[in-house]
């Protein structure tokens, strides 16, 4: 490359413009951009089909929109990519901070690199730092209050708007009754093009030649590709699903999988939006009156409270977090999980729930949660392995996105340092909130017995386990007293010692 400015490398979740813009600590307006798409992050893992076109999808559609500003390569991993531009004299390069450790630790291995600080989020790592500072525990909601009053997120003057902070209670309601879909315009879809059939042609090819596997279906991409794409996704929820977003955000239909869900972790992961524009066009649809204040608050929250929350916590933890097995789980994840073989299991919310990911690499939290997570956690699954699984297997999963939603929230295995309780239940909490439990072969009430909810039973059995742990948490003792008043108790802990790793 000629002389003249640092080239700038641009990793594949940095593809919105703000990753490009100079500013403060950004890179040089002229600078050249590296690109490089290496086939080893396919071959390291098992990657969902529609991640993997989604992903390259996305990072070929940005180097076609940098044009002659950017050099892009194709190789087998990023240190010959870069030997490939600029041979064994590569000049000094700058690069926005990464989003993974492993990543960082490349950056940092490869020396003479500049790691400008981190974009795509509200809160600067040494913000959060100083904020985070000797607290003994770093809860969501007191850095949520601190993240509105910092942006001016929802604020009316010193206040939260409406005077509440946390709207959630009104943002609990079952699925209406006997309703298939929400009332709600559907979500924003994309066309292919060109690019995507280029990208389904060459998986296609390296999976037939053996180079990399897959799980789960492709086609059509579901999810935005580019910035165009994302800011059209972003609009279209503002304006036609955002307001019935809060009262049903927890609700499962399973006809209806998307409810009023924004779909757009997907591409903030990718870096095509930035957070602050997605709160402030919310915020400002709440001002001019076309949602309500428990929709956009609902929305604010997911995205300046929970994925900031998140990211902090990533850098916060330490890489010895990723080794954290406080409930000293080790059970390996069934076959059946592994492929995503939703035919081969009875109950009907999990099967549902399975094939939703199957087909399309996506679904809401509550499933995640408490159908999914759930099941590892009543069984005992390694929280390693089913982090792993997340980050594979979701569209919108990396590293830092899956370690604390999945080891430290879903499994517990941080034993509290996330969150002050286990996040599981039986199948009442599936009955209530979802229309999935009506045809099920089992029954949400019954924890023995051939109709014996396997959510249900697990949920005694995960209490009964770990009963000298919770006992002691102000937040399920009650729960485990519940165990003293089961008559049944022996035959639920058999039943589910049967069980096994067989679907249920």
């Amino acid at each position: 490359m000629p002389d003249g400015p640092r080239p700038h490398w641009l990793f594949g979740d940095q593809l919105g413009p703000h990753f490009l813009s100079p500013g403060h600590d950004g890179p040089d307006a002229r600078a050249p951009v590296v690109m490089i798409e290496a086939r080893s992050v396919l071959r390291r893992r098992v990657f969902h089909r529609a991640k993997a076109h989604l992903v390259l999808s996305a990072i070929r559609h940005r180097a076609r929109e940098l044009g002659d500003r950017v050099t892009y390569v194709r190789a087998e991993t990023y240190g010959e990519g870069l030997r490939q531009v600029f041979g064994k004299r590569r000049p000094p390069l700058t690069v926005c901070h990464p989003t993974s450790r492993r990543a960082l630790g490349l950056v940092h291995r490869l020396g003479d690199v500049e790691v400008l600080p981190a974009r795509g989020f509200l809160v600067p790592q040494t913000d959060f730092a100083q904020w985070a500072g000797e607290r003994p525990h770093v809860r969501l909601e007191d850095f949520y209050r601190w993240v509105r009053q910092r942006h001016d997120l929802l604020m009316d003057g010193e206040r939260p708007a409406g005077g509440r902070w946390n709207l959630d209670h009104d943002n609990r309601e079952p699925p209406p009754r006997d309703a298939e879909r929400l009332d709600v315009p559907g979500p924003w879809r994309p066309r292919e093009d060109d690019i995507d059939e280029e990208v389904r042609h060459d998986l296609d090819r390296w999976e037939r030649a053996g180079e990399v596997s897959f799980v789960g279906r492709d086609g059509p991409r579901l999810f935005p590709a580019t910035r165009r794409e994302a800011r059209s996704a972003l609009r279209r929820f503002v304006a036609h699903r955002l307001a019935g977003f809060g009262p049903y955000e927890d609700a499962m239909l399973a006809a209806d999988p998307v409810l009023s869900h924004s779909l757009l972790s997907a591409p903030l992961n990718l870096g095509l939006l930035d957070p602050a524009e997605c709160a402030e066009l919310a915020e400002r649809a709440y001002r001019e009156g076309e949602a309500p204040l428990n929709s956009v608050e609902g929305f604010v929250r997911q995205v300046a409270g929970w994925r900031e929350y998140v990211w902090q916590l990533y850098w916060h933890f330490g890489e010895e977090y990723r080794g954290l097995n406080a409930l000293r789980h080790t059970a390996p994840l069934p076959e059946w999980f592994l492929s995503l073989d939703a035919g081969a299991v009875t109950a009907n919310c999990l099967s549902t729930v399975l094939a939703q990911v199957r087909d399309t690499g996506w679904t809401h939290h509550i499933p995640r949660l408490m159908i999914l997570g759930s099941r590892a956690l009543q069984d005992g699954w390694d929280p390693a392995a089913v982090t792993d699984w997340f980050h594979r297997c979701f569209v919108d999963g990396y590293d830092w996105v899956m370690l604390p939603n999945v080891l430290g929230m879903s499994q517990y295995a941080d034993g509290g340092r996330m969150t002050t309780k286990p996040y599981t239940s039986g199948g009442a909490y599936v009955h209530r909130m979802s229309d999935l439990c009506g045809p099920c072969a089992y029954r949400p009430t019954e924890r023995t017995g051939p109709h014996a909810c396997p959510y249900t039973a697990g949920y005694w059995a995960f209490l009964d386990r770990h009963r000298a742990r919770l006992e002691h948490n102000h937040r399920t003792a009650r729960a485990v007293k519940g165990l003293d008043r089961l008559g049944d108790l022996a035959e639920v802990r058999e039943g589910v010692a049967e069980r096994g790793d067989g679907a249920p």
